[in-house]
């Protein structure tokens, strides 16, 4: 399976601007640049969709994890902290830190945290990264 996006610049680096889409067309020419990554500005940026990506990636190793585990999740709620830090050799993504809440019916919270810690090695965006990835899990009852 291949999944694919696509990104357009356009300018400098500070002056320019650029914009994302994918092919589903959930994103169609979103707007990105320098201010929406480094400062306040608006439109998204890389490490806002690498978040996204891996909360959401997360949220259904969990449910399919969960699944095997003969558990029904009624919600997973997960956000994802991105990192960017300047290094020597410019910036770095060095961590990826996962909040997640869970209701999971007749799950005991050491069930649910030995699952979700499985669901945050096994995620494939998990995988990807070469970053710390810390996590903090909560089960709701």
């Amino acid at each position: 399976m291949i999944k694919k996006a696509s990104a357009v610049w356009k300018r400098g680096i500070r002056d320019g601007g650029g914009t994302i889409s994918t092919e589903t067309g959930v994103l169609r020419d979103a707007p990105y640049g320098f201010k929406s990554r480094f400062e306040d500005g608006p439109g998204t940026n890389p490490e806002e969709l690498i978040g996204a990506a891996h909360a959401a990636c997360f949220s259904m190793a969990l449910s399919a994890i969960l699944g095997e585990a003969g558990f029904t999740a009624t919600k997973i709620e997960t956000q994802a902290a991105i990192t960017l830090l300047k290094v020597d050799a410019g910036f770095a993504i060095t961590a990826s830190h996962l909040t997640v809440v869970a209701r999971v019916p007749n799950a005991t919270a050491a069930q649910f945290a030995e699952l979700a810690g499985k669901a945050k090695a096994g995620c494939p965006v998990s995988k990807l990264m070469n970053a710390t990835i810390s996590m903090e899990a909560r089960l709701e009852v």
